[in-house]
């Protein structure tokens, strides 16, 4: 964990309420897909965590939904702007164990999936992506992540591509994998917990301190209580008690 002091380079709108930020500075601390930063916004005493949407030594991106006052605020940050951020928070996603992999996005699950799939093409892999949202308004980033993965699409109202939800698309069709690396809501990664669970999820969680200091962030697994920020916010699936 490290605090630094990143630059906006970007702030672009890609949909109604999601935009895709680039910060750059000493990103070092940045080691696996599915870590989360904490960014301090002026007149607010939390720091607000968001998922690690790409990254390298000196540059991250950051693709984050409008979901209250904090985030709203993000989308007014500009080009130039300094921001201090907590990085290197959490753990990951560790795809050394599959050679078939299916990730699963749900929403602004989609986020910590880019730099995932990079990881699984640096190992020569192509992987199978199924991107769920309500409706075709909610996709973002389609052309980038087709030129990277496999890519399936499926809308709540069936304005894009399969008519369902990804559970619903699993349970239809003979998808081919070892393990899967999900992220959703919370009822999606149940219901597809309780349909396969041989594979990873990332979770979210109200956080206080980011770091494990607070236990704010607990949930109940087999295993005991273990801290979203912690532990996580990647689990087995099999572990996690919804």
């Amino acid at each position: 964990m490290k605090n630094v002091v990143l630059e906006v380079k970007k702030n672009k709108k890609l949909s109604k309420d999601i935009y895709l930020m680039r910060l750059e500075g000493d990103l070092s601390e940045i080691k696996n897909p599915g870590e989360f930063v904490e960014v301090k916004l002026d007149k607010y005493y939390l720091r607000r965590p968001i998922s690690v949407h790409n990254f390298s030594s000196n540059h991250l991106d950051l693709l984050y939904k409008v979901l209250g006052h904090g985030t709203k605020d993000m989308t007014s940050l500009e080009v130039g702007t300094k921001i201090e951020v907590l990085v290197g928070l959490g753990n990951g996603f560790d795809d050394s164990l599959s050679t078939k992999p299916l990730l699963i996005a749900g929403g602004i699950g989609i986020a910590p999936m880019y730099a995932l799939i990079k990881k699984f093409n640096d190992r020569g892999i192509k992987p199978t992506l199924l991107y769920g949202v309500s409706r075709e308004t909610d996709l973002v980033l389609l052309d980038e992540f087709a030129k990277i993965s496999n890519l399936i699409i499926c809308s709540d109202d069936g304005s894009h591509g399969y008519k369902g939800n990804v559970v619903s698309y699993l349970k239809e069709h003979n998808v081919d994998f070892d393990y899967y690396y999900a992220c959703g809501p919370q009822i999606m990664l149940k219901f597809l917990k309780e349909f396969n669970d041989n594979g990873f999820v990332s979770l979210e969680a109200r956080m206080g301190c980011g770091f494990g200091a607070c236990m704010g962030c607990s949930i109940m697994t087999t295993n005991g209580p273990k801290r979203v920020c912690k532990e996580g916010p990647v689990f087995k699936a099999s572990e996690v008690i919804f």
